[in-house]
């Protein structure tokens, strides 16, 4: 009869253990699937009017912003649409020849005695200097961007950083000393295009 007893007690607390760890399961499943996961919304899908609210915000956005200062970007004159070529020609290079330079200025011809040592330069100024000639969305506006610059006899480089959670492409000129970007800039002033200087740490 004791045999008996044993056996049942041992039933017993082996379906009550199995109860009570099935239950700690089940509340662990719940408490796991119930519980936000981060960077995800599992089961809450986006409503029309958050869509079509985002989609207004980012319509506008305009990667430029912090060039612009104190004067806001001006939208583009009607008459310049309108002075673009109608159709492609055949003969793309004699369409070029034909176009009559404006102010062809030589670049600044410089011997290599007057341009500073790197060492002279580290040691009077610790910054290096890069002109902005803007960001852009595309890679596409940011070529046709660093064309102009090339047609004024300025080397723009592209680069491409990571802006707002948007991937931008900005057109910079340099490095180059602080007198010279100033010059850079004034030239891009004086060619009607916004820019900015840029000072980063040697």
């Amino acid at each position: 009869m004791a045999i008996t007893q044993q056996r049942g007690n041992t039933l017993v607390g082996f379906i009550i253990g199995l109860v009570v760890g099935l239950t700690v399961a089940l509340g662990v499943a719940i408490y796991v699937t119930k519980m936000p996961i981060p960077f995800m919304n599992k089961g809450q899908p986006r409503s029309i009017e958050a869509d079509n609210a985002e989609d207004k915000k980012n319509k506008d956005w305009d990667p430029n912003a912090p060039l612009y200062g104190k004067n806001p970007a001006k939208p583009a004159d009607k008459n310049d649409a309108q002075a673009k070529p109608e159709g492609k020609s055949a003969d793309p290079i004699a369409d070029f020849a034909k176009v009559k330079p404006t102010e062809a200025k030589p670049a600044d011809a410089k011997s290599p005695e007057a341009k500073p040592t790197e060492e002279s330069l580290a040691a009077s100024d610790p910054f290096i200097y890069f002109v902005q000639a803007g960001a852009f969305r595309t890679t596409e506006e940011a070529e046709a961007q660093r064309a102009k610059l090339a047609f004024l006899g300025l080397d723009a480089k592209l680069s491409e950083r990571e802006q707002g959670g948007r991937t931008v492409f900005r057109v910079r000129v340099g490095p180059v000393d602080k007198a010279e970007a100033e010059k850079v800039r004034n030239r891009l002033e004086n060619a009607h295009i916004e820019s900015a200087m840029v000072r980063v740490q040697r």
